[in-house]
């Protein structure tokens, strides 16, 4: 288990670092710089918010496990990143932008997720930890990713997340691909914009890369952070590459849109199928500990530093549901909409308002990075060092004026008719 906990999320962060100078590229602009990319073309690769965020995300399921609650991450929300004043949070995407701006206004979960790019795959990008804790257990692992993104998604952007949670669950315990597909579509609603873009991907994938992409991506929409078409992508990346990492993560990397995203996640689900040793070991080394650029919080941290702190909250706390089997499409599918009812609302949403906090949101800058350095072993230590205090009744933040500049992005364009 600890192998595969491993393998998904250093292949979360290396197909983040991967993808991430391809992203919002077409494939013809690939092609055109590159000719087709067949590993690193970055000077010094690095990771961006993707990785951070999901480190972020799995430091806090570590910590409370089953229990998370809409409360716990919340707060967490404010006291790592909201409330912070290290900034300017550098490459974050519009949803955790959007986010942010609420929740330093006072909002609470979920109206802090009620912004124009809830639909987003912000959680799509954070959602392997829950796959990596519930191994075995796809829709314990929905409904704990459903809790996390309450504070920033909806719809479309929670079903995202779920399905990338339920597969990487399902790869953990040993699944094959169809049954890995047939745990992600379990979880989420049969009509939903997700899971007829996931289907339509993975029924392309025996015919390449170019036929997925066509199936999914909305032509002429200039945002590629679709959740529904980010999440098609990278498990159409998967199965056309039957499970297998390097195939994975490179076919999702050369189809361009959101390409760190699509490709950390393609890396996860092939990660936890293929464990940490398929991943090459070039580009395994060249994942560090964290700089922190996007979250500073997360400076210093690994992902195999957060893979083994998974794995022990699994192996120590109680377990909030029984255990699902995992190793036939058919008996998978069946199980996972079986709990499909624990998967839907995500929780009580916490009481009260918050106090606004110290600084705007940063507008854009580089990605996020981690350092590119010899993996070797990765930092240990018996206790995360964790920022979040073990006394949660802080004083309110210093409240400063808000800057009330209009945004011009764009709402969410509806799925176009097959």
């Amino acid at each position: 288990m600890l192998d595969r906990a491993r393998g998904a999320l250093l292949g979360l962060a290396v197909g983040d670092a991967l993808g991430a100078p391809a992203e919002n590229l077409k494939p013809s602009e690939i092609r055109a710089r590159w000719g087709r990319v067949t590993g690193y073309v970055a000077e010094h690769p690095a990771g961006t918010d993707d990785t951070e965020y999901a480190m972020f995300s799995g430091l806090l399921l570590a910590r409370h496990g089953s229990a998370l609650t809409v409360a716990h991450v919340e707060d967490a929300w404010h006291h790592w990143i909201a409330d912070r004043d290290e900034g300017p949070f550098r490459g974050a995407g519009f949803s955790e932008r959007g986010t942010l701006e609420n929740l330093r206004r006072g909002l609470a979960a979920p109206i802090s997720a009620q912004h124009r790019h809830a639909w987003s795959d912000g959680l799509a990008m954070r959602a392997a930890p829950f796959g990596v804790f519930a191994a075995g257990r796809p829709a314990e692992a929905a409904r704990l990713v459903a809790i996390d993104g309450s504070v920033s998604h909806e719809g479309e952007g929670i079903y995202g997340g779920q399905a990338v949670a339920a597969g990487v669950a399902a790869a953990m315990a040993g699944a094959p691909v169809g049954a890995v597909v047939a745990s992600a579509l379990a979880v989420v609603p049969d009509d939903s914009w997700t899971a007829r873009s996931l289907r339509r991907a993975v029924t392309a994938a025996h015919r390449g890369e170019r036929a997925v992409r066509s199936a999914v991506v909305v032509g002429g929409y200039p945002w590629t952070d679709l959740a529904p078409e980010a999440v098609a992508l990278a498990f159409g990346a998967y199965a056309a590459a039957d499970g297998d990492f390097r195939e994975a993560v490179l076919t999702a990397v050369n189809m361009g849109r959101d390409a760190d995203t699509t490709a950390a996640v393609a890396g996860a689900l092939s990660g936890a199928t293929t464990g940490a040793s398929a991943i090459p070991p070039a580009w395994s080394e060249a994942i560090g500990p964290s700089r922190g650029t996007c979250l500073p919080s997360m400076k210093g941290h690994h992902v195999l530093e957060v893979a083994e702190a998974l794995v022990k909250a699994a192996t120590t706390t109680p377990r909030a549901t029984k255990p699902e089997a995992a190793t036939d499409t058919t008996d998978t599918l069946t199980a996972g909409r079986r709990a499909a009812g624990a998967t839907g609302a995500p929780g009580t949403p916490a009481a009260g308002s918050r106090a606004a906090g110290a600084a705007r949101v940063g507008d854009g800058g580089p990605p996020c990075s981690s350092e590119a350095e010899s993996l070797g072993e990765a930092p240990r230590s018996a206790e995360l060092r964790d920022p979040l205090p073990a006394d949660t009744n802080r004083p309110a933040p210093v409240t400063p004026g808000l800057d009330s500049t209009p945004r011009t992005t764009a709402p969410a364009p509806e799925e176009p008719t097959p």
